[in-house]
């Protein structure tokens, strides 16, 4: 019986599957479409340019209709008309081009193109449209796609005077068509007709008189504008130049001060790429790009132009503004006077340097090229945390026992040593501190080591420093000199330290005992953070006072300020308790720990101006510690706390994506917990530190792989996913041959290794060797015995399937939509209709095993094939390939 009922199963999956594809042939190949489409080469397919997913979402597809360009920097254009009479809102761009292709794309939103079919030549006599185009996308040298941030959409259709698209494409060195296939490159919009609260735009940037003389190492191309409508807010930014551009920054100036827009290699990927900071830009401020070219290796003057011997220099600032008063395109071409850019920051005339491996050359150029190595397209962080950069805990870190008080901040040297600062045998308890006072003087400073550096790796102390000198230690960091800057929160001062063990006081700032309010005294400070560049000095105080005070190195007051607020037309929430400081260097940017208010801010360093915050959930409404890491565009590393009210969350740390304020992961210690953790580091190579102040400890995480079979839920039962890997199978049928000691499974073998190098396993023992034999015996044992369950089933299915065929003959099976009807008795065709179910079409095992006793519905209502390809694929699509941008809040419509 259990051979018959697996026969007829495996009947029915087959009957299954055929009559899904005779219903609807689209199903055989919908799941590829995707993969198919995204060879910008490949015209052999028919598509489908208008895809209506659900009643407000739909995709339009434009490409290129089969070209084969016959000159060098051709331009070819083609239209298609908005797909609605209404208003529609385009949410995402996908591009389907190669740079070994094409140039460039853009994407234009006009009235009246020059022509509405076919293409048309763009580069000569005809442009792109016969009213004003207005740029709504580009790309260019192999950009991923962009995504555009929730609630914010171009708006197209309807009254905008965007009714065409109109699609460029620039084909710069015509030899990539000497074997004469056809191009079809293009793109994916995809857009929904829910009205967007708030309207995407373009501002373009260009240089239009620029002459770049040969020979010349360094020309610089300027360009700035008074911005003179409603409150805009920069979310992306694109650099384009040619072959000779180096660097691309674009500014915001306001009062004098410039505020980064973005800057960028135009060498890399000519993407959307986030912006640098959030900011808005209003009526009078000033923006301001520069693009630094170099003349060496030409020997004529290179002009700003459209060919690939000229030069652009264009800076893209992708924006949105309030529904009711967006402008969907605004354009800047003055070339500024020098006096404007006397001031521009030093950052923006530094070429960004570009390793080989991410080098892309400009491969239109009539030049001979040499051989270059194609670019990897950047990763997300989240796309890099996901592929096994995982957080665990080195359980068997230090080696021996630290004998640490509470430790309260953690800090590294140049060499990258931990430098541990601990409270020795003083604790904080309840009755410490009155109104901030310090309550238990008497107890006399502390006489143990506060200050220890420890061996990162093995967790031997190297040095051990700053006896006799603390009372209640809390924060602690280090200059470029090494020196040590330590806050003590019952002296209420903030102490600068030599770091050659002999206790050095090199400055003192506060007055010992003395809480205060003024530029000279502090009340419990908590951190201190010092800029590597200028040596300005920022600390954050603390307890008592909710503020942030910046120092010259020489401890002369420069300014203070107090928290940021998101929206300014509330009242801005105060710092409560700022516990802890990030210097972003990469950024110029400082970030706080805002402890109590369970958020993290960040200001620009110089003029601390309030750049973004981030609040989540799992925090729990509590910030310890933050550190930062430049590494994968910025990561801000996190510890949260139990709050003194409310719902705590669980104590972990965690990874944070610095642009999308989005978390990657969360960490924890597998072999105890987390009781009070108060400070982290974040070494060079991606180790992680946690001081615990409850537990006076400190531990540290590295990086593991993930577990590459992932169990995870599907319908309400628990399977194993594995995920895809190109692999091949050993098809033999004879015996397997045996296995090497340290491939246990030699079957199958992947064609690709992990990204990661596994560590090589010693040669196995013989208890070990003995149980891979019995593995191999077992495996060829099932081999045989498969062979022999599928013969005996051959006949079977054969009979099966000519009692099927005599049926239908009799007219009793089908109807003549090619519906499944049988009968409801205990004959295959009635099984194979409980199989199926009430929907035609669909395999629901619940009917089937509920249909007898000893068997429930539970555990398999779900498990159904119904859709569960197509659905899947159109329902659970990720963006995980997508550049995905934060907006900040947007201001609230007027009334």
């Amino acid at each position: 019986m259990g051979v018959l009922g697996c026969g007829v199963l495996v009947f029915a999956l087959f009957f299954q599957c055929h009559s899904r594809s005779v219903q609807n042939p689209v199903f055989r190949s919908k799941r590829f479409q995707d993969r198919a489409w995204s060879d910008p080469n490949d015209c052999s397919r028919t598509r489908q340019p208008f895809v209506l997913s659900n009643p407000y979402n739909f995709s339009l597809d434009i490409r290129i209709p089969g070209v084969i360009p016959t000159e060098s920097d051709s331009y070819y254009c083609m239209a298609v008309p908005v797909p609605t009479s209404w208003e529609a809102y385009i949410v995402d761009f996908v591009p389907h081009a190669s740079m070994d292709t094409a140039h460039h794309m853009i994407l234009y939103g006009c009235k009246t193109p020059y022509a509405t079919q076919g293409y048309w030549d763009c580069g000569k006599e005809l442009g792109t449209c016969r009213d004003q185009a207005k740029i709504m996308y580009a790309w260019a040298r192999n950009a991923p796609p962009t995504k555009l941030p929730k609630d914010v959409g171009f708006k197209v259709g309807g009254d905008t005077r965007m009714n065409y698209f109109v699609l460029q494409i620039h084909y710069g060195d015509v030899t990539n068509f000497r074997d004469r296939h056809r191009d079809c490159s293009g793109l994916t919009l995809r857009m929904t007709s829910k009205p967007q609260p708030f309207i995407a735009g373009m501002y373009l940037m260009m240089s239009v008189d620029t002459v770049i003389p040969p020979g010349k190492k360094v020309t610089n191309a300027d360009i700035a504008c008074t911005y003179t409508s409603s409150p805009m807010y920069p979310f992306a930014f694109r650099t384009h130049t040619h072959s000779l551009g180096k660097v691309v920054s674009g500014y915001r100036v306001r009062n004098g001060q410039w505020t980064q827009i973005g800057r960028q290699s135009p060498l890399l990927p000519q993407a959307f790429y986030p912006v640098a900071n959030t900011i808005d830009v209003k009526n009078g401020d000033i923006l301001a790009a520069r693009c630094v070219f170099t003349g060496e290796g030409r020997t004529t003057n290179t002009q700003i132009g459209g060919t690939s011997n000229d030069e652009m220099c264009n800076f893209y600032i992708m924006y949105y503004m309030d529904n009711s008063r967006a402008v969907p395109y605004m354009s800047c071409g003055d070339d500024s006077s020098s006096e404007l850019f006397r001031n521009i920051p030093s950052e923006a005339n530094i070429p960004i340097p570009v390793s080989p491996d991410h080098m892309m050359s400009m491969k239109h150029e009539s030049a001979p090229q040499k051989d270059v190595v194609d670019l990897q397209e950047p990763k997300r962080e989240e796309e890099v945390l996901d592929q096994g950069a995982h957080l665990v805990e080195v359980s068997d870190w230090p080696e021996a026992d630290l004998q640490l008080g509470q430790v309260s901040g953690l800090a590294l040297n140049s060499n990258g040593d931990l430098i541990i600062f601990h409270r020795g045998d003083h604790i904080w308890g309840i009755n410490s501190f009155i109104n901030g006072i310090y309550q238990q003087k008497d107890l006399g400073p502390i006489q143990q080591s506060t200050i220890m550096v420890v061996d990162p790796v093995r967790g031997k102390v190297l040095k051990a420093s700053g006896r006799n000198m603390f009372y209640m230690p809390h924060g602690i960091t280090t200059d470029k000199d090494d020196n040590y800057w330590v806050t003590d929160v019952a002296l209420h001062q903030v102490i600068k330290l030599s770091s050659d063990g002999k206790d050095r006081q090199l400055l003192v700032w506060g007055e010992a005992f003395e809480p205060g309010s003024d530029k000279k005294h502090f009340c419990q400070p908590t951190d201190v953070a010092v800029d590597p560049v200028t040596g300005n000095v920022y600390v954050s105080d603390g307890y008592c006072n909710s503020r942030i005070l910046k120092f010259s190195p020489e401890g002369k007051y420069i300014s203070h300020w107090g928290a940021g607020s998101l929206d300014r037309k509330r009242e801005r929430v105060p710092f409560w308790i700022p516990h802890s400081l990030a210097f972003l260097p990469d950024k110029r940017e400082l970030c706080v720990a805002d402890r109590d208010n369970g958020r993290i801010q960040c200001f620009m360093a110089d003029t601390g101006e309030f750049v973004k915050e981030i609040k989540k959930e799992q925090f729990g409404g509590e910030v310890f510690a933050i550190a930062y890491s430049p590494a994968q565009g910025g990561l801000i590393y996190a510890v949260n706390g139990e709050p003194p009210y409310g719902q705590a969350a669980p104590l972990q740390g965690f990874i944070i994506n610095y642009s999308t304020k989005e978390i990657l992961d969360s960490f924890s210690p597998d072999t105890q917990e987390f009781k009070l953790p108060h400070d982290i580091v974040v070494t060079a190579d991606g180790s992680i530190f946690v001081g615990d102040a409850a537990s006076d400890s400190v531990i540290k995480f590295v990086l593991s792989a993930k577990a590459e079979h992932r169990s995870v839920k599907k319908g309400g039962i628990k399977v194993q996913e594995i995920e895809e890997t190109e692999m091949f199978v050993q098809a033999n049928l004879k015996p397997l041959p045996k296995f090497p000691p340290q491939h246990p499974v030699a079957a199958v073998q992947k064609m690709q290794e992990p990204s990661q190098t596994q560590p090589q396993q010693p040669p196995a023992a013989p208890e070990e060797k003995k149980t891979l034999k019995t593995m191999a015996n077992q495996s060829a044992q099932g081999m045989a015995t498969a062979i022999i369950t599928t013969l005996l089933l051959v006949p079977l299915v054969l009979v099966i399937t000519i009692g099927v065929f005599i049926r239908w003959k009799r007219g009793r099976m089908y109807s003549d939509d090619c519906q499944v009807k049988l009968d409801s008795s205990g004959s295959a065709g009635g099984i194979l209709g409980k199989i199926r179910g009430k929907a035609a079409g669909s395999l629901n095992l619940g009917n089937f095993f509920a249909s007898y006793k000893g068997y429930t519905r539970h555990g398999f209502d779900r498990l159904s094939t119904e859709g569960s390809d197509l659905e899947k694929d159109d329902e659970d699509g990720t963006d995980s390939e997508n550049e995905e941008y934060s907006a900040p809040p947007a201001p609230m419509s007027s009334s």
